[in-house]
């Protein structure tokens, strides 16, 4: 048998904790006995300290094991917490670094996209340029055997002329038929093609002189009427070539026809509506003889209404990204239209095809305009630059820098010899059509930008549309500038009518506002 270990040393928190126990659970003999016991143990060790004693051990304290215990927990809960931490920075890290992949996947696939597409285009460019040279090689030779035809009919019907005779008339048969030879080739093969008139610019026809009242101040114009055309916000609004009707294009795809108030009239009248884009609508504009509307639209096609059959006659696709405007050559046979694809198209509507796809601008194109009687076509870009172009050989004849911020917009005088161009600063720049190497005169319109302008019909007055809810008026000889009270929604359209004397505006709150003279009969 085991010999038996005692305790030589209990700790006296053992002590302490047998005579409570005992005392609390009323063992009152037990503790006596007990501490008669313990007493007399001590005693006798006391008496006889040399005695030798057993083998003893420690007997642990629950106590204190329990808070070693307690404290190796502590320990491991905080390194758990810390390893929790670490986890959920890696886990935040790695999502970061996904998004980063994803994102610069999407632009690898963008970048792939566009060069796919500058390939395509290169190789289309390519073709065109082959297809072209071999029209060109074709044409001196049929120009050759017109020629000799022409040489050999004249040598058989007038055998009897003169030779110096004979000479004059078969150079000057050459002459006729080298220029059929250059006309065919200038046509692309499409015999319902329209021909641009001959000569640069065109006279134009006589009118009656337009005069512009003298307002003394803002307050002389006030508000006289203000019609709800639509709920959604109005893109652009176009007068009427003849009448007093005044075309609205909104963001809820549809456009209408408004008479304007006469004097005992206080609210317009809708005469037309139009439905039939698939997106926003950015700009419109009258055909020269007024029975047609074209429309431009974020869904990147152009589309062209006749009023009398109320519908589309002719949908115009071949922009890639939405189209911001369109203008009406004064033949009424070309449409020019611009995107934000970076290019502006001129489009022939009787063979409904695209003839020249203009090409310069860096940014988006914003605004389009065909010069009064001219061949000579306007456009501005965020690119900060307006270009003059000869539409009818598609060539850039002068580059107008000035602005230090994107064009929002550009127009002509009705006389063709005046540009304005706004930008999103709200600074207004003027310009002489002959001498566009720099701006003439500037006005601020700012600090917000100006989203549209127009000329009066007698070209001495410009209005403004600003973002800040205001029409900014501007006499072009002196660039004295008053402006006409606003209540804070963007006006991004204004316009004048056939006099002068009244200004139509409309913007984001789907009002078309119309100022005229507080005292006017």
């Amino acid at each position: 048998m085991a010999e038996e270990r005692t305790v030589h040393n209990i700790p006296e928190a053992v002590d302490d904790f047998l005579r409570n126990f005992l005392r609390r659970v009323g063992l009152s003999r037990t503790l006596r006995s007990f501490e008669a016991e313990w007493y007399n143990s001590g005693r006798r060790e006391a008496l006889a300290p040399e005695t030798p004693t057993k083998e003893v051990f420690f007997i642990p304290d629950a106590l204190t094991h329990r808070q070693l215990l307690q404290s190796a927990l502590d320990e491991v809960r905080r390194d758990t917490g810390l390893l929790r931490q670490e986890v959920l920075a890696v886990e935040e890290s790695l999502v970061r670094m996904q998004r980063e992949r994803d994102f610069h996947r999407l632009q690898c696939r963008r970048v792939t996209e566009d060069k796919d597409r500058l390939l395509e285009d290169v190789k289309q460019l390519k073709k065109h340029l082959e297809s072209r040279e071999l029209r060109q090689l074709d044409v001196k030779p049929q120009a050759a055997r017109r020629q000799r035809r022409l040489v050999s009919s004249a040598q058989n019907t007038s055998d009897k002329e003169k030779p110096k005779a004979k000479k004059e008339r078969s150079a000057r048969r050459s002459d006729t038929s080298d220029n059929a030879s250059a006309k065919s080739s200038t046509s692309a093969g499409d015999a319902r093609d329209s021909e641009f008139p001959a000569g640069g610019r065109q006279v134009i026809p006589r009118q009656a002189p337009v005069t512009s009242p003298r307002w003394r101040d803002p307050s002389s114009l006030g508000l006289s009427c203000s019609i709800r055309a639509h709920r959604l916000p109005i893109s652009c609004i176009s007068l009427h070539p003849g009448r007093p009707i005044l075309a609205s294009a909104s963001d809820d795809r549809s456009w209408r026809l408004w008479t304007l108030p006469t004097s005992g009239e206080k609210v317009g009248q809708m005469m037309l509506t139009g439905e039939g884009h698939a997106d926003w609508l950015s700009c419109c504009s009258f055909h020269p003889d007024g029975t047609k509307l074209a429309t431009t639209s974020g869904d990147a096609t152009v589309r062209l209404w006749d009023f009398s059959r109320g519908s589309c006659v002719l949908t115009l696709s071949g922009h890639s990204q939405p189209t911001w405007g369109c203008s009406f050559h004064h033949s009424g046979h070309f449409l020019a239209s611009c995107s934000a694809g970076r290019t502006a198209r001129v489009w022939d509507l009787n063979s409904q095809r695209c003839r020249l796809t203009l090409r310069h601008h860096t940014a988006s194109v914003n605004s389009v305009c065909f010069l009064p009687f001219s061949n000579l076509l306007l456009t501005c870009s965020a690119d900060k630059t307006l270009a003059l172009w000869d539409a009818r050989l598609g060539v850039c004849t002068a580059a107008l820098h000035g602005h230090a911020h994107p064009c929002n917009h550009a127009t002509v005088s009705p006389a063709g010899d005046t540009v304005a161009s706004c930008d999103s600063r709200g600074v207004v720049n003027l310009w002489d059509v002959r001498r566009p190497e720099s701006p003439m005169a500037t006005v601020d319109a700012g600090p917000q930008g100006a989203n549209q302008a127009a000329f009066s019909p007698s070209g001495k007055r410009l209005a403004v549309a600003c973002s800040d809810g205001r029409v900014r008026l501007v006499e072009v000889d002196t660039c004295a500038e008053s402006s006409l009270p606003g209540d804070g929604d963007g006006v991004e359209s204004v316009t004048f009518d056939h006099t002068g004397a009244t200004v139509m505006s409309a913007g984001t709150d789907g009002l078309i506002n119309v100022w005229s003279e507080v005292n006017a009969p």
